[in-house]
């Protein structure tokens, strides 16, 4: 499966350009610009599905800080303060890592 059997390529573009600037990257704005807020609870979990590399069930620090080269392969890799902050949002239980609810609850928030 790929972000655009999900998400339209426009709106993965308009999004991606937006955060083309080191540590200018806000989840909730590209949750919102790609068009993540307004799918399903089961779209939302497809994508977690391709954004959990290494299928664990868990999005772990490393995967995050390649977040937006699964929406296209020439994007950039998250800043370290990107990737903590945004670690951070999501990781509501403190174990170092997102579970897809959690995942779900950052992209609603």
């Amino acid at each position: 499966m790929a972000m655009t059997d999900i998400l339209s390529a426009q709106d993965i573009e308009a999004a991606l350009t937006s955060c083309q600037a080191a540590d200018s990257f806000s989840y909730k704005s590209f949750f919102s610009k790609v068009g993540l807020k307004s799918k399903s609870t089961d779209q939302i979990k497809k994508i977690f599905g391709i954004l959990d590399q290494d299928k664990s069930g868990f999005i772990e620090e490393d995967e995050l800080q390649l977040f937006l080269q699964n929406f296209s392969s020439s994007a950039r890799a998250l800043t370290a303060a990107e990737t903590k902050a945004f670690m951070a949002a999501g990781d509501t239980d403190g174990d170092g890592k997102i579970g897809v609810d959690e995942f779900q609850a950052l992209v609603k928030a």
